[in-house]
């Protein structure tokens, strides 16, 4: 069974969607990439998020804009 990738809860950040298990908002990963700055840069900047939790959010991302196309 898969681990919650994202978490939301109104006692952190007013209830904006973060990766679980930190303070992170998910825009804020999206806004580095629309940026042009690479995955490692977010990273770098955002430490308690991992590189796992990264590459799921954008595999699954893809997997319901393609199913969508389809």
């Amino acid at each position: 069974m898969k681990s919650a990738l994202i978490a939301s809860n109104p006692e952190i950040l007013s209830g904006t969607p973060v990766f679980a298990g930190t303070r992170v908002p998910v825009k804020n990963l999206t806004d580095y990439l629309e940026g042009g700055e690479s995955i490692d840069e977010f990273l770098d900047d955002f430490p308690t998020v991992t590189r796992e939790q990264v590459i799921r959010f954008l595999e699954e991302a893809r997997e319901k804009l393609t199913e969508h196309a389809a």
